[in-house]
């Protein structure tokens, strides 16, 4: 009855965070200022951080070392995606009202999803033990993978998911407001808008694959994998509102995330392999601020040159559906020095 309380009550807890975000700070911050959303930002970062306290006080010190590299982890991979929302929005030309649009559906999308593959993930590996392998090879050549994609600059007029939506329904020319499907003529047409909401969640689906694997790697508690990928997504919004104008200051934070990746991935392989914690939570959570951090700071080093006009030249991250140009383009240090 008390793990039946404990998710009741963090639902009820998120759900009323929901209203609140909606309710009271999207209706007075429509046009959501650079300020704003890192005030809104830095305010989900302390609830999440006031929230692994409280798994820390009682539910006892490993959870919450694994609640707080979890939720470490998640919100590193969430830029990743902000990385991918920012180009996706900038090649369909979405305005900033339906970003938000999209960004709100995108999110509560997002959260039933990830509930479904942490659930199913969690089961399987308690039934399956031997998928623990997999899941460790999975993350370290999704890392690899990462690595030898990092300059390869995306065609998104190729993208695959948008082609099949096109061919298969039937598609208005230009965006609708913020409508995502309007009847003309007694027939009904889907808008460009909605087509860019499904590629944003097959994005996240992708990622998901990624990040999901990689905070099972770090703890086996249903409730606290479920949890920190509630809270690294819920501010998502308004800290794509905080990074977009400087997203391009961290090119090289992918470099970071790809050897957190490989290094989480090493971590269940090998203790899987030895049956005991050969490299503890500890050790994860400090080589994974150490990756991040210096990444970060790199990236604001290497960029400080570059312009936010220049932001989507440099961004050239994978998205999935979309194959990468076959043109060589010049290295990023050409683009900063």
């Amino acid at each position: 009855m008390s793990t039946l309380l404990l998710w009741v009550g963090f639902h009820v807890f998120i759900f009323a965070l929901l209203l609140f975000d909606l309710g009271v700070v999207q209706r007075k911050n429509k046009d959501m200022s650079v300020g704003t959303a890192l005030w809104v930002s830095l305010g989900y970062v302390l609830l999440a951080l006031m929230f692994g306290a409280g798994v820390y006080y009682f539910k006892g010190s490993q959870a919450g070392l694994e609640f707080l590299t979890g939720y470490f982890i998640e919100k590193s991979l969430s830029v990743d995606n902000i990385f991918v929302f920012l180009l996706i929005f900038l090649h369909f030309s979405v305005s900033k009202a339906n970003q938000r649009r999209i960004l709100f559906w995108g999110i509560l999308g997002a959260l039933a999803m990830r509930a479904t593959l942490i659930i199913a993930g969690a089961s399987a590996i308690a039934t399956f033990h031997w998928l623990l392998y997999v899941f460790g090879v999975l993350l370290i050549a999704s890392g690899i993978k990462m690595l030898i994609t990092i300059n390869q600059e995306p065609d998104l007029s190729r993208n695959r998911i948008a082609r099949f939506m096109r061919s298969h329904f039937r598609v208005t020319e230009d965006f609708e407001g913020e409508k995502f499907w309007v009847r003309r003529d007694g027939l009904l047409f889907m808008t460009p808008l909605f087509m860019v909401l499904v590629i944003v969640e097959v994005s996240d689906v992708i990622f998901a694959i990624d990040s999901i694997p990689a905070i099972l790697a770090i703890s086996k508690d249903t409730f606290i994998v479920y949890s920190s990928n509630v809270f690294a997504i819920l501010g998502l919004r308004a800290l794509y509102f905080a990074l977009a104008g400087v997203i391009h200051r961290f090119h090289y934070l992918k470099y970071g995330l790809s050897f957190v990746l490989i290094l989480v991935g090493a971590k269940m392989t090998v203790n899987t392999y030895f049956g005991t914690k050969v490299i503890s939570t500890e050790m994860a959570l400090m080589a994974t601020a150490a990756l991040i951090g210096s990444s970060m700071l790199y990236s604001m080093y290497r960029t400080r040159q570059v312009t936010a006009s220049e932001t989507k030249k440099t961004l050239r991250w994978w998205i999935p559906g979309t194959p990468a140009r076959k043109e060589e383009r010049t290295d990023h240090r050409q683009d900063v020095n």
